[in-house]
């Protein structure tokens, strides 16, 4: 099963200095700073996906969505390995509130041949929904299926007429097993051989599942499936069992700074990042100094504290109990109800990031474990990138095995 990475202009700078805090004068962002597959030796995933509507949204610089369409999407990411695949969707959460899509197909197909995507994704509207018993389906959903269908349709016409050479997919959007399964049947009898199953990232694992189930039969030998924003590492072996062969996902990375404790991925377990905000760029800190509620002086002190001990202590020079009472000092500070200090004991007992071999942590060492500023939070998202990845390539490996071992079996 391959593991796509959609691409959120999400980079690093590689002359940020972790003690200093400083980073080069001369630093020019897209010809300096590094994407996750430039970071690490071997990239932690098996494409890159980049959405058209994230590329129109203005999240890319002006500049930025010229040089891409004009350099096209290999040459823009400086993706060198031949391996390393690209896809292109059209990021239908994007306009999900429009009631049809923004582009039309003919500047869908021409945006993904133009970039020289390898896989092209058909345009999609998606279904904000879910009635396993196909009771009472709202008409919108129906509207929004058809749509999806009939746009497919045009877009595997219009990538025949010009000859596009990318590998065109088709969306299969639906509200139950049943009218997934309905959507991959008709995709098929257009004659495409690679699917995508949309607006599913909502559901739990259990009802995606029985959505699998009910398409199973209905997907035609040799015909590819794709799971669009789902990753779910415990149930992706099954997920394989019923079809799917390749999954996209930001999960892995984005838990390194949206989610409240599950920051840094280790093999077992996760781990929970150290905070230690910026006084002037925290908005939690800047209302309450705003407020005269917490003395700024005295918060750059404990600022300043805090990261000369972390520092510290990940040179073994200073103590647990010494980093977590520095620690839980600064966050008294911002925090009235809430307290981290049984959780970063247990951080800093076990020093995770010592045990981790990839290039990230092998290069910051503590730093990873802080949630502190985007150089840091990114760096921790790219090693929950490499963890990811390698579970997936380790639950492969242990199913091929064990396809192999029932294989010998039987021929004795």
């Amino acid at each position: 099963m391959k593991f796509f990475f959609p691409d959120s202009q999400d980079q690093v700078d590689p002359s940020f200095d972790f003690v200093t805090e400083e980073r080069s004068s001369a630093r020019m962002r897209h010809r300096d700073d590094e994407y996750a597959h430039e970071v690490f030796k071997h990239a932690p995933f098996d494409g890159v996906l980049v959405s058209k509507a994230v590329l129109d949204s203005g999240r890319y610089s002006l500049a930025q969505k010229h040089r891409m369409l004009r350099s096209g999407v290999r040459d823009f990411f400086r993706i060198s390995d031949p391996a390393l695949q690209t896809m292109g969707d059209c990021g239908a959460f994007a306009y999900v509130r429009e009631d049809t899509p923004p582009f039309s197909v003919a500047e869908v197909v021409e945006f993904y041949q133009t970039m020289g995507f390898d896989y092209g994704m058909s345009v999609d509207h998606i279904i904000l929904g879910y009635d396993p018993t196909d009771s009472n389906v709202p008409a919108d959903w129906i509207e929004r299926q058809a749509l999806t269908l009939n746009l497919a349709e045009d877009f595997l016409a219009r990538h025949s007429a010009m000859g596009a050479k990318f590998t065109p997919i088709g969306v299969a959007q639906g509200w139950s097993p049943k009218s997934y399964a309905n959507s991959v049947l008709r995709l098929q009898e257009l004659g495409y051989k690679y699917l995508a199953l949309g607006g599913m990232v909502g559901l739990k694992t259990a009802d995606i599942l029985k959505c699998l189930k009910e398409i199973r039969p209905a997907l035609a030998s040799g015909v590819s499936l794709h799971l669009l924003r789902i990753t779910r590492i415990e149930s992706v072996l099954e997920f394989g069992d019923y079809g799917v062969t390749s999954i996209d996902s930001t999960s892995p990375l984005r838990q390194a700074f949206k989610d409240m404790r599950d920051n840094y991925y280790a093999e077992d377990r996760t781990y929970t990042a150290i905070r230690v905000p910026q006084v002037e760029a925290n908005p939690q800190l800047v209302r309450l100094i705003k407020a005269g509620k917490v003395d700024q002086t005295e918060a750059r002190r404990l600022e300043t504290a805090c990261l000369k001990v972390v520092n510290a202590f990940g040179r073994k020079m200073a103590s647990v109990s010494e980093t977590v009472d520095l620690l839980v000092e600064y966050e008294r500070l911002y925090e009235d109800r809430r307290t981290f200090e049984e959780i970063y004991r247990e951080t800093l007992e076990e020093r995770p990031w010592e045990k981790c071999p990839c290039d990230v942590c092998r290069t910051l060492g503590i730093h990873v474990m802080l949630f502190r500023g985007a150089e840091r939070n990114r760096r921790r998202g790219f090693h929950n990138l490499f963890v990811f990845y390698n579970k997936l390539q380790g639950k492969k490996a242990s199913r091929q095995a064990l396809s192999a071992s029932l294989v010998t079996s039987e021929t004795r």
